[in-house]
């Protein structure tokens, strides 16, 4: 069965980027040419008549690079500052880009608390079904200016799942610093197989998660494995993509054979808020 043509029917679409995607590795700056293209990408997402969420991780790399932090903070204090002043910094560049295109840019900040509470998680839902009906693009980030561990999902793989669970999403796609997924780590084993297709996430899948590619992201392959449990068990296909060039969105979309392809696997008994509390 072709899965990958399938995509191009899909119409409710999350796109999740890594830190290291929209940075300079040499500086850590925002690198604005790559942004571009992703703002230019994803307005002609919503040209075609699809909805597009962006979960976008950078603020605290961002507000690092402001502050001229030569060290990745370390502290729930400094990363929360950093988080405060990159976060600005990004949506008002967000919002430039995005309205140069003809489109409205919103932001929608989170905490684990915010999914965990009934009616916090019903205002949330209500919250982005409102935005997409009014043609905006909402833009996510963990609350990182307030969440500390007991209340934070710690990555936006994990994040980004939970959103297209609760969105009721039929594509999630995780751009990253690698390729896909392969049968061990390549950057150490040169005879690493990549796998092209997973059908179904099984315990022998999930444990080939190891390792974290750069110094500017918390998500390594663990975590991008557990937003595809979570995203398939919901009813969503994901592709797990290099961000190194932001044009693989559109060609992921027609249908193209780039990353790791991940069935959905929709499940009955399936239910956010048991997720949400086993993560915890």
């Amino acid at each position: 069965m072709n899965y990958r043509e399938k995509i191009k029917d899909k119409k409710r679409i999350i796109i999740k980027i890594g830190s290291s995607s929209i940075t300079h590795p040499e500086t850590g700056a925002i690198n604005l040419t790559k942004l571009e293209i992703l703002v230019r990408e994803l307005c002609d997402i919503k040209n075609m008549g699809k909805d597009v969420i962006l979960v976008s991780s950078g603020a605290i790399a961002v507000g690092r690079q402001a502050i001229g932090f030569h060290h990745r903070p370390k502290n729930v204090a400094e990363k929360q500052a950093c988080a405060a002043i990159g976060q600005a910094q990004l949506m008002m560049i967000y919002q430039k880009l995005f309205s140069e295109y003809g489109h409205q840019a919103a932001q929608v900040l989170m905490t684990k608390n915010t999914m965990i509470d009934n009616l916090s998680r019903r205002n949330a839902t209500n919250t982005f079904e409102e935005l997409l009906a009014l043609g905006a693009i909402p833009i996510v980030n963990e609350n990182d200016t307030v969440s500390t561990y007991e209340i934070q999902f710690g990555d936006n793989d994990t994040l980004s799942a939970i959103v297209a669970a609760l969105v009721g999403a039929d594509m999630l796609i995780l751009l990253s610093d690698i390729n896909g997924l392969y049968t061990d780590d390549p950057r150490k084993n040169p005879d690493a197989e990549f796998i092209d297709i997973v059908e179904s996430l099984d315990d022998h899948l999930m444990s080939m998660g190891k390792g974290s590619g750069s110094d500017v992201g918390t998500g390594g392959m663990a975590t991008k494995l557990s937003a595809a449990k979570i995203a398939t068990s919901s009813g969503a296909d994901m592709v797990i993509a290099n961000g190194d060039d932001f044009h693989v969105i559109h060609k992921i979309l027609q249908g193209e054979k780039i990353g790791t392809f991940f069935h959905e696997n929709a499940k009955e008994d399936f239910y956010l808020i048991d997720v949400l509390e086993n993560e915890g």
